[in-house]
């Protein structure tokens, strides 16, 4: 069987989750990589039968909490995000404090400075606009190629060669079916 790098990565997060589910079982806290992998198999489980994206966000938040996790995760593990493929098409799915809010500053504990800060200074910069002409929204995350998004999703394709979405890394944004949108792309990173 030759299986794609794709299908070997959601088995691997199978796997693990499995294994996280064996030691909830016994009553064990799980470690960072097992609470991970169970947060990431429930999304694309759920993204995978059909639930909006608004539900599988809502379900990954309720899963697991402080209590069911060793001493340091929450602090260290502040945001989850996989890309799942939902009846729409592939979305990024980012879910903050998957286990409630940090009980303070630990391990992973990123403190931003003051004022404004520029994403993506220095790259070329364009504006495209994009029509979907599907039947349901479609979402695509930050940094997924334009030229491969969603076949509903109506745009200069040629023109976006080689660009992305000038929006926050871990971030989407929704295309609503029958709406056209201006969006500004940044040229991708080489």
């Amino acid at each position: 069987m030759h299986l794609t790098p794709r299908e070997q990565e959601r088995l691997t997060i199978f796997t693990v989750a499995e294994l996280a589910r064996r030691r909830r079982s016994r009553g064990r806290r799980l470690n960072a990589p097992e609470a991970i992998a169970l947060i990431c198999d429930e999304i694309l489980e759920r993204a995978w039968d059909g639930e909006s994206l608004e539900e599988v966000v809502s379900a990954a938040r309720t899963l697991l909490t402080a209590d069911d996790v060793m001493d340091g995760v929450p602090s260290l593990v502040t945001h989850v995000q996989v890309e799942a493929l939902f009846p729409s098409g592939t979305a990024l799915v980012a879910v903050d404090a998957p286990f409630g809010a940090p009980a303070g500053r630990g391990p992973g504990w990123v403190e931003t400075g003051e004022g404004a800060v520029e994403l993506n200074a220095g790259r070329e910069r364009s504006a495209l606009t994009v029509r979907n002409e599907g039947d349901r929204t479609v979402y695509v995350s930050s940094h997924f190629p334009l030229t491969e998004v969603n076949a509903a999703l109506v745009l200069d394709r040629e023109r976006a060669a080689g660009m992305r979405l000038d929006i926050p890394a871990g971030t989407a944004t929704a295309f609503p079916p029958g709406e056209t949108v201006e969006v500004h792309i940044v040229r991708r990173s080489s």
